[in-house]
């Protein structure tokens, strides 16, 4: 969310009504006689409210620091209230109805308040956007992205304060590091993992520490990491990242490959050495593919390359593209569970805070509420519950494993180091406050939630 100049949003504000129809419309009256004024048509007037509209959005982010503070229990239920009003109107096209009601959201709502006005004020804006055009200047203003800068220190801020990421990494991890030693005597103490979103590279610098850990300057480990990324430039910096840190490790021989990643993943051309343990890492990707095609191609392409073991993580949710208000309502509990919980790792004036709201998680938001918005960019990230993917990986050959002790242990501990201002339940049952994590399906999956809501679960899988 980014000031606008005053004058620039008049001119944005008068473009809209300015089409063929308004044009004709102010020439009549400029015609008409004066005793018999013309009423002003649909368009003018939903003109004047989407001009009110922003008006009083640029209010919400100048007056931010007058209106901090936490709301009551009861205004905190009426800001759901209307939100979800507006976004029934919304989905039912009825454009003035939702117009006003994000009017009143905007005017209750600060992205310095509580964690309920800030998750409120982000959905507004995905709903606000989600009324307009994809060439209006209003869409442009309301969507616009954080740049790769901002949404690299965002990540970080995220990865550094809060345990979400790392819970995710560090499971993984430790399920990669005993598939390995569970391979020692035959895989020529080499192991190759193949990472489908590397990202910014930051789950494996802790795996690179683990192996150096159990190698030696006799007995060298070799890892292989072949991460895909989403641009050249991405996947060059963290190819700096990895390599640099892992020279500091002798007795580990580091290689790392980046490949763009395309529409569909092809497993082919992958060097695979003698005997290596191969790894796959599904870490928050097959819910990127937007079609049930290509996630069953990407798992039987992996399936066919017979891994020792397959990670996955993924957000826990309902979020598919059916009907876009049950998208919305489970999105809206998901998210408002995210932001409660940076009341446990960051105060509200936190810079970083505002930070992780305004170019990672509202970057989320707005782009979940409007993702099937336009024919030709019809895809949205396919959160589901554990269960339904447990029945897809089933349905494609694979058997889940138990993760083991050190999982669970490691996971705790995690919550202990990296929560901060409210009370910590790592027990199945206590749902009194903070980040809990524990175990599900007879141990075969493991998950960290915040008080009774599921954020994410991890687990991992072999080829039947």
């Amino acid at each position: 969310m980014e000031d606008i100049d005053e004058e620039e949003l008049l001119n944005l504000g008068l473009s809209t009504v300015t089409d063929t129809s308004v044009e004709k419309n102010r020439k009549r009256k400029r015609t008409a006689n004066v005793t018999k004024p013309l009423k002003p048509s649909n368009e003018s007037c939903e003109g004047k409210i989407i001009f009110k509209l922003l008006q009083v959005r640029e209010e919400m982010l100048k007056l931010d620091h007058k209106r901090k503070g936490v709301v009551e229990d009861g205004k905190a239920l009426h800001l759901i209230h209307l939100l979800l009003i507006a976004a029934t109107s919304v989905d039912n096209n009825n454009v003035n109805p939702a117009l006003e009601n994000l009017i009143q959201l905007y005017q209750s709502v600060s992205l310095m308040g509580d964690s309920v006005q800030r998750v409120v004020a982000y959905f507004a804006d995905g709903l606000a956007a989600r009324l307009l055009t994809r060439k209006s200047p209003f869409c442009d203003m309301i969507m616009k992205e954080p740049t790769a800068e901002e949404e690299f220190l965002a990540f970080t801020c995220l990865y550094r304060v809060s345990p979400y990421y790392q819970f995710a990494h560090f499971t993984a991890n430790q399920a990669i590091i005993e598939a390995f030693e569970k391979e020692e005597e035959i895989n020529n103490r080499a192991l190759h993992v193949i990472d489908f979103d590397v990202s910014y590279g930051f789950q494996w610098p802790s795996l690179i520490q683990s192996l150096s850990d159990k190698a030696s300057n006799c007995k060298r480990i070799s890892l292989r990491l072949t991460g895909y990324g989403r641009s050249l430039e991405e996947l060059q910096e963290t190819q700096t990242r990895l390599v640099s840190f892992a020279e500091e490790f002798r007795n580990l021989v580091f290689e790392f490959q980046g490949l763009l990643r395309g529409p569909m993943i092809k497993l082919i051309n992958l060097r695979k050495k003698k005997n290596e343990t191969v790894v796959v890492n599904f870490v928050s990707h097959l819910n990127t593919l937007n079609n049930f095609l290509k996630i069953s191609e990407t798992l039987k392409s992996v399936h066919s390359l017979r891994p020792s073991i397959v990670i996955l993580v993924e957000q826990e949710g309902s979020r598919s593209p059916r009907s876009f208000l049950s998208r919305f309502m489970e999105s809206l509990h998901y998210f408002a569970a995210m932001f409660d919980s940076l009341d446990d790792c960051l105060p509200l004036e936190s810079a970083e805070r505002l930070s992780i709201e305004k170019n990672h998680l509202g970057k989320e938001i707005k782009t979940m509420v409007n993702c099937d918005k336009d024919e030709e960019t019809k895809s949205c990230t396919r959160y589901e519950k554990m269960e339904t993917w447990k029945s897809r990986m089933e349905s494609h050959g694979f058997e889940e494993m138990k993760l083991s002790s050190k999982c669970l242990i490691q996971a705790k501990l995690l919550m202990k180091i990296r929560t901060h201002y409210s009370p910590l339940q790592c027990e199945e049952g206590e749902i009194n406050g903070g980040f809990r994590v524990f175990e599900r399906d007879e141990g075969k999956a493991l998950s960290l939630g915040w008080q009774d809501r599921c954020l994410l679960t991890a687990s991992a899988w072999q080829c039947v």
